[in-house]
């Protein structure tokens, strides 16, 4: 089933809300989950309805667009945001607030196609990463914990556990957990963590090699660790291949 990304309309002007409603009907895969008319009003229907992705006016009265994005920009799981202006002059404070594009009205459909599809590709990890300046260019994963916010390197994480709601980061200092998906992380940072089971990523930079239980168990030995990871049948011959490709023959 396709998944459907649910967007929350933020603008004073009814007219230009029913615009929106109107282009994004004959754009498939979204579905409009609710409006809002200022910028106060804007962070109560985030709260409430946890869009996906926020078309947001800038100059409305009270609280405006910008300043609601910056708040919003300070989220653990923030929608990415579309800017809808008549004026051209945030573009940069617009990048400020990781903005996911920046739209000129009256907006067209072609635009707000492309706007969409860019915004789609900005998961969480990625947008938090923005936030904090934190990412795959940079090497560092932004993990938000009861202390605030944790830079961990990407090069010192050992391997990451599922374990029901949550995952732990095992690293060279420590273990911290957090509240990103496998899935969100194998997605956002390909090279650096490698899938051995539904359960587990390991890090690339310490993957010594692939061993067999007693029990005829795959398991995978870390370099500088006596832990062994389990090693699913649907994944054995995935990292299999992967160790033939990048360790050195002998």
């Amino acid at each position: 089933m396709t998944n459907i990304q649910r967007i929350l309309i933020a603008d004073d002007e009814p007219l230009a809300r029913q615009r929106l409603m109107r282009l994004l009907d004959a754009v498939p895969g979204y579905q409009v989950c609710g409006e809002a008319i200022d910028g106060n009003d804007t962070l109560q229907k985030v709260a409430q309805l946890e869009p996906d992705i926020l078309l947001l006016d800038i100059r409305m009265p009270g609280m405006d667009g910008m300043a609601a994005a910056a708040r919003l920009s300070r989220l653990h799981n923030p929608p990415a945001v579309i800017f809808c202006t008549a004026y051209d002059d945030y573009a940069i404070q617009a990048f400020e607030v990781c903005a996911a594009a920046y739209l000129l009205k009256p907006v067209r459909r072609e635009a707000l196609a492309d706007a969409l599809a860019r915004a789609g590709q900005f998961n969480r990890v990625q947008l938090r990463a923005m936030t904090h300046g934190a990412g795959p260019d940079t090497g560092q994963l932004a993990v938000r914990t009861h202390r605030g916010t944790e830079l961990i390197d990407l090069a010192d994480l050992i391997y990451c556990e599922a374990d029901q709601k949550y995952v732990t980061l095992h690293h060279t200092g420590g273990q911290t957990l957090c509240d990103y998906t496998l899935k969100e992380l194998e997605q956002t940072y390909p090279r650096h963590l490698l899938r051995i089971h539904r359960n587990t990523l390991a890090g690339v930079r310490y993957i010594q090699g692939l061993r067999r239980s007693d029990d005829g168990q795959h398991q995978l030995a870390l370099k500088n660790s006596d832990v062994l990871l389990t090693v699913s049948r649907r994944h054995a011959s995935h990292v299999r291949q992967w160790l033939q490709e990048h360790q050195p023959t002998p």
